[in-house]
This record gives C-alpha cells, sequence and structure tokens, in this order.
C-alpha cells in the first residue's frame, strides 16, 4: 500500500530556502510569517460591510470634487491621487492597481491577487481547506470573496460577469476614471432630461 507524499506548501519551501546559521527569530514561524502576509486583506474581507458603506460616501466625495479634477486636469491630478491610491488599497487588499477595480464586485477580495487572475470565480483547483491550488497557503481568493460578497448589502453583484483586464489601464487610476465617468454619465443624464422638458414645453 503506498503512502502519500505530504502536500509541501510555501512556508515549507520558505524554511528550507533560508540560509543556515544560529540565529532564529523569537516566537515567529514561516507559516505564522506567511500567514500575516494576508492579515490585513482577510480583515477587509471581514469587514466588507463597513467598507462598502465607507467607499459609497468616498465616491461621492470624490464626484463632488469633480469640477476641481476637471478644472486642474485629470492628467495632472492623476500622479498624486495615483500615489496615494496605490498605498491605500495596497496596503488594505494588496491591490495590484490594474486600474480596474471590482472590490465592490467581489466582497472586497482582488481578484488580480489570484495567481491566474481569474475575473469570474474560482478555478477548479480550490483546495479542500478553501485554499488556493498554486500557492497552497494562501486562502483561496475567490472563496473570501463569496464570502465577503455575503455581507454586503449589494453582494449579489458579485454574480455579474466582469470583462477581462484591459492591460493597457494597469497603473491608472481606478479612483479618477471611476469618477469621470460618473461625471459624464450625470452629465449625459442631465441634458436628456433638460432635452425632455424642452420637448414637452414646445408641444
Amino acid at each position: 500500500m503506498s503512502e502519500t507524499t505530504p502536500a509541501v506548501t510555501q512556508a515549507t519551501l520558505v524554511k528550507k530556502a533560508a540560509p543556515k546559521s544560529d540565529y532564529k527569530p523569537a516566537d515567529v514561524s514561516p507559516q505564522r510569517r506567511v500567514q500575516r502576509s494576508f492579515a490585513v486583506r482577510l480583515w477587509s474581507i471581514r469587514h466588507s460591510r463597513l467598507l462598502e458603506w465607507f467607499y459609497s460616501r468616498f465616491a461621492d466625495m470624490f464626484l463632488l470634487l469633480h469640477p476641481l479634477w476637471k478644472g486642474i486636469g485629470y492628467g495632472r491630478v492623476e500622479r498624486p491621487i495615483k500615489f496615494v491610491e496605490k498605498r491605500v488599497k495596497g496596503f488594505m487588499f494588496d491591490c495590484r492597481m490594474c486600474g480596474q477595480c471590482i472590490l465592490s464586485s467581489t466582497g472586497m477580495s482582488c481578484p488580480m491577487n489570484c495567481p491566474k487572475q481569474l475575473r469570474n470565480g474560482p478555478c477548479g483547483g480550490v483546495r479542500a481547506n478553501g485554499n488556493c491550488e498554486v500557492e497552497p497557503d494562501m486562502p483561496c481568493v475567490w472563496v473570501k470573496a463569496w464570502e465577503g460578497s455575503r455581507n454586503m448589502v449589494q453582494g449579489d453583484k458579485i454574480l455579474d460577469v466582469q470583462k477581462p483586464v484591459d492591460q493597457s489601464l494597469r497603473e491608472t487610476s481606478a479612483w479618477l476614471r471611476v469618477t469621470a465617468q460618473a461625471a459624464t454619465a450625470r452629465e449625459t443624464a442631465r441634458h436628456a432630461a433638460q432635452n425632455t422638458s424642452n420637448t414637452g414645453a414646445s408641444a
């Protein structure tokens, strides 16, 4: 009867690759260091409802500032805005700055953290413990996305089919792009309403 070979985890690889010496970090195992790298990301998913509420207000505020961004020029404000966005979202969600943020549709779990960068649900290789098949110590991004979405008011947006990543938008500001698109949609709706009222008045 053949014995099953135990799975080689990332923590094991880290431990084997570490240079041999008499020094050993106190009270910190390679496994714990690997898990700590996901700690803030998992906190964000657990508090997805709070972050959904906050982001909604933040987006409204950014939209109110549209005349300012437009007056200065979106191209001019992108560098400082992107600097802040990259660090805030990088810390909170391990953001990869794809420029097409869909955190509000994926339970505050960034799909770009998936080694396969899947944008519409998990692959068929999710482990029985809910971890990734490529990185055995990492919780599957999409398993966590589903958990986070169940806490959100608009959690069913996770069922929306997402478009493939547009690589030309990488390293651009999703905050500014969404704001500009929302401002354009608002202005279009306003013009349409004015045209309708003018037509009704002249009839």
